[in-house]
């Protein structure tokens, strides 16, 4: 993209309340990118440690997650597996145009985090909605994350006490309230309070092999099947023309990795706009190939019998299949403190906003008011996840949400961002990429509209 001669937000007085913009950059740096805090750079963004290939594991990482369980679920009620391919070929091409803006718009703002970005590139009003949709999206993701360990701890408890899993069978130890009670007090609070989580990274790295060995597990059940496992139904169209659209929240839920995009653009050693859209291509190109191995295999080995969790559709005593359930616990007993941290990070930052406090001003009280954060939403997301049945019902939410970070917001950034490019005449290529901000904008507001809506209808139908 051209960049013209103006400079965004090259005065930071055209936006208010931005003056604690370089501490909440580094509070939202993840886990896996090692950069300096805003402040103590020379002006611009500098080049970072990060290689092109680091980079490109980085966004994977960020990419892959428990969001994959529910891609099975997603293809069938897409109505099979053309269906469900298409649609991610389609939305892919939009999720790397989405990654490609941000980057864009980085360079252009002088700014490291995607929330900073859409502070000062669409000023304060889309700034607030998107650290707001930020936070809600984050808390809804925790809520999933507790869901799936329940999931995963009643298939392994059912194979260790060797009694049957229909509810109520089970002694009260095993009650599926119960154990994820204890595991979420005993093991995810303790991670959640600290104020920095740098030594999550170690953590995640693991949890991300573990998500490449369920899609293995996956896709060797279905080329050498257990007996039992019959699929019930194989949809191969889609019931309704808008059924399609049934699996666009878990899409945009799994490939959603746009809000580390920002900081791990800024880490690399030369943080170059194609250098960018070749790291996220090839980023993209590899989520693609484990979802689709994942949805496709998952999908064809069960039909439309297929649970919203795919690996609740197993039986208990199949020991690959519980180590992947075991991988899938580790993963978001890690992933839940990052984005607890993240969302805590953005409720933070709009609290300094309003206040008008900084954080030098404000160290004796923070730690008292992270503490009740902390508390506060563990015990909300604890309590939502234990009487919520599924995941699907919860990424049908925020998946929707999902659809602002990757097409409304970059879309919203691309527009403003050529609007405020001082050219004497709007060359053919400005109309071009202006109109495909406004296409991201409008098709990033279908989808939450859609989807939103869909959630809804379904919880006052079921």
């Amino acid at each position: 993209m051209a960049q013209g001669t103006g400079s965004i937000n090259s005065d930071y007085k055209d936006w208010e309340w931005s003056d604690d913009a370089g501490e909440r950059a580094r509070l939202l740096q993840s886990p896996s990118v090692e950069t300096l805090p805003k402040s103590a750079e020379s002006p611009g963004n500098g080049p970072g440690a990060t290689s092109a290939l680091g980079a490109v594991f980085i966004v994977v990482n960020a990419a892959l997650g428990a969001g994959l369980l529910n891609f099975p679920a997603a293809f069938s009620m897409a109505g099979g597996v053309a269906a469900g391919v298409t649609l991610q070929m389609c939305m892919l091409i939009f999720i790397i145009g989405g990654l490609v803006i941000l980057a864009y718009c980085s360079q252009a703002s002088n700014e490291r985090t995607y929330q900073e970005v859409v502070w000062a590139v669409c000023g304060k009003v889309p700034g607030v909605l998107c650290e707001v949709a930020i936070a809600v999206y984050t808390f809804g993701t925790c809520i999933a994350f507790l869901i799936i360990i329940g999931d995963q701890q009643d298939k392994i408890i059912a194979a260790l006490v060797k009694e049957p899993e229909e509810a109520g069978s089970g002694h009260w130890y095993t009650d599926r309230k119960f154990t994820i009670s204890i595991t979420a007090f005993l093991l995810i609070l303790p991670l959640s309070i600290p104020k920095e989580i740098g030594f999550q990274k170690y953590a995640s790295s693991l949890s991300v092999i573990g998500t490449w060995y369920v899609t293995a597990v996956i896709i060797i059940k279905y080329i050498w099947p257990d007996k039992e496992l019959v699929p019930v139904e194989i949809p191969t169209s889609p019931s309704t023309w808008t059924a399609v659209f049934n699996a666009m929240p878990t899409i945009c839920f799994g490939f959603q990795c746009h809000m580390s995009s920002v900081p791990v653009f800024n880490s690399m050693k030369q943080p170059e706009v194609k250098t960018w859209g070749a790291v996220v291509t090839v980023a993209m190109v590899i989520a693609l190939f484990v979802y689709t191995g994942t949805g496709v295999c998952g999908f064809l080995t069960f039909g439309a019998g297929v649970d919203q969790d795919v690996l609740m559709s197993y039986p208990s005593n199949d020991i690959p299949v519980a180590l992947a359930r075991a991988f899938i616990i580790l993963c978001v007993l890690t992933s839940y403190p990052i984005l607890h941290f993240c969302g805590r990070a953005v409720l933070e930052g709009l609290w300094l906003r309003y206040t008008g406090v900084t954080v030098e001003e404000d160290v004796v009280r923070e730690r008292r008011r992270r503490l009740l954060q902390t508390i506060s939403w563990f015990l909300l997301t604890l309590l939502l996840a234990l009487f919520i049945p599924d995941i699907g019902k919860v990424i049908s939410v925020i998946g929707g949400l999902a659809a602002c970070f990757i097409f409304v917001f970059p879309g919203l950034c691309l527009i403003q961002a050529k609007l405020s490019e001082i050219q004497e005449t709007r060359a053919l290529s400005w109309w071009a990429q202006v109109s495909y901000g406004v296409f991201m904008v409008t098709l990033g507001a279908f989808i939450f509209g859609q989807t939103t809506a869909n959630a809804i209808f379904l919880d006052l139908t079921a």
